[in-house]
């Protein structure tokens, strides 16, 4: 994961990106019936870079897991990753699973995060692709003096400041 693209931004190596690509649809497989894509056909690769840079610490898990998984691969065949059936693909990575305790979570994290953010999926679930705010949701009115108790302390830590 070393590989830097044009704009300086940190990339995945190309077999990392094999693994990654069928890693994704084997962890969210398409769903014709809900019309929903599956992770490895929306590009994903580069969102999962980008947040892998901006935490520095799940780099390294990252890196462990997509290597031991490519070994596996190759136990099985000897092309890797890219000479996989689906199934094949899918044993791989519930035998890894089985045994791993550090890059699961992070890995499942990142592409979960990655896929529910995308325009596609949110449209598919039937939500609206946009930020909550600045158009924002009805709100009931509420009782603003319960923020009193806290204003006060403000003003009381203020107070010890000067």
């Amino acid at each position: 994961m070393d590989t830097r693209g044009p704009d300086g931004a940190l990339t995945f190596s190309a077999d990392e990106e094999h693994v990654l690509l069928r890693l994704l649809d084997v962890i969210v497989p398409p769903d014709g019936d809900r019309g929903l894509p599956g992770a490895g056909a929306l590009g994903l690769t580069t969102s999962i870079a980008r947040t892998v840079q901006q935490t520095p610490m799940v780099r390294p898990v990252v890196e462990y897991g997509l290597s031991t998984l490519a070994d596996l691969a190759r136990k099985t065949q000897p092309a890797g990753f890219a000479g996989l059936s689906a199934q094949e693909a899918k044993e791989v990575w519930e035998e890894f699973a089985a045994t791993d305790q550090f890059f699961l979570p992070a890995f499942l994290f990142l592409v979960y995060s990655s896929y529910y953010q995308h325009p596609r999926v949110v449209e598919a679930l039937g939500l609206e692709a946009r930020a909550p705010h600045p158009r924002g949701h009805a709100m009931e009115e509420s009782d603003w003096t319960l923020l009193d108790p806290v204003r006060d302390r403000a003003a009381m830590a203020r107070a010890r400041r000067q």
